[in-house]
């Protein structure tokens, strides 16, 4: 039995300067929204979203951005690939999942009520 190939994670300098970069611009934007108490509310929303674009910028060039846009193109391209069901067959499935809640409900109510009435009023005698 052949062994699963080992996964190893690389990460250049280059890359952790980026991550760090990206966070200090997050951290940074919401600083300045704080620290632009004074002005309007237009601005402080304005240096708020363009410092957190730029964040999501640098983040998006690092390594570890990259292969999150890749793992968001490939989910893409899986999900074209599903077979989704038709309206019918959607109605149909929903109409099991309902029944079945019933039947579940109607069966758990049951069964509390039987052993409601065997320890209350068959093995402790407690009318009420």
């Amino acid at each position: 039995m052949a062994k699963p190939p080992q996964v190893e994670t690389v990460s250049s300098a280059a890359d952790k300067a980026k991550l760090s970069a990206a966070a200090l611009l997050l951290v940074g934007g919401v600083a300045a929204f704080y620290l632009l108490g004074q002005q309007d509310l237009w601005l402080r929303v304005l240096a708020l979203l363009a410092l957190i674009a730029a964040a999501v910028g640098v983040f998006f060039v690092s390594e570890p951005g990259r292969q999150l846009a890749a793992y968001g193109r490939d989910s893409a391209r899986e999900v074209k690939k599903v077979v989704w069901p038709t309206r019918k067959e959607a109605m149909q499935m929903t109409g099991y999942v309902f029944a079945f809640v019933f039947v579940m409900a109607l069966f758990l109510w049951l069964a509390d009520k039987t052993i409601e009435w065997l320890l209350y009023d068959l093995i402790l005698g407690w009318r009420r």
